[in-house]
């Protein structure tokens, strides 16, 4: 009996892969910006309610059980938080999210000297990444990214 344990092992792991290689692919959720709010903060930090539209091109449901989200703004980290929200974007569907994010006051001044280098800034890139925890097999990463239009430009 212990020499057939080896071989069963093998074979159940055989079985594992075979069957995560027949699962359907995804395709990646799309996800944008849908809106920024304001949030109150504490001491030299900055607070912001960042919602998000995910939309889903599968043809199954996906439930979520917690978000984490960064967003880079020139090429640095600028903005990280997390949220405990659960729910589910619909097959072939989409949902907001809100996020609640943090900026220190250090990460905004380091960012906006890198504005100052003389140069006429029209926009800003950016970049947003993070994931949507399932809760069942880990998690769906998401990354985004685009130019910002600045004010008065």
């Amino acid at each position: 009996m212990p020499r057939a344990l080896p071989a069963l092992v093998a074979m159940l792991a055989a079985a594992l892969l075979g069957a995560c290689a027949m699962a359907p692919s995804r395709e990646p959720l799309q996800v944008t910006v849908a809106g920024i709010d304001s949030l109150p903060g504490e001491g030299f930090e900055m607070r912001m309610l960042v919602r998000l539209r995910v939309q889903n091109p599968n043809d199954a449901p996906l439930d979520y059980d917690g978000v984490y989200l960064k967003l880079d703004v020139l090429d640095k980290t600028f903005a990280t938080g997390v949220s405990s929200e659960r729910g589910s974007v619909p097959r072939y569907g989409e949902a907001v999210i809100g996020v609640p994010v943090t900026v220190s006051a250090l990460r905004m001044v380091t960012n906006v000297l890198g504005l100052l280098d003389g140069k006429p800034v029209d926009k800003v890139h950016y970049k947003l990444e993070g994931k949507l925890d399932g809760p069942a097999f880990g998690a769906t990463r998401f990354q985004s990214q685009g130019e910002l239009a600045l004010p008065g430009n």
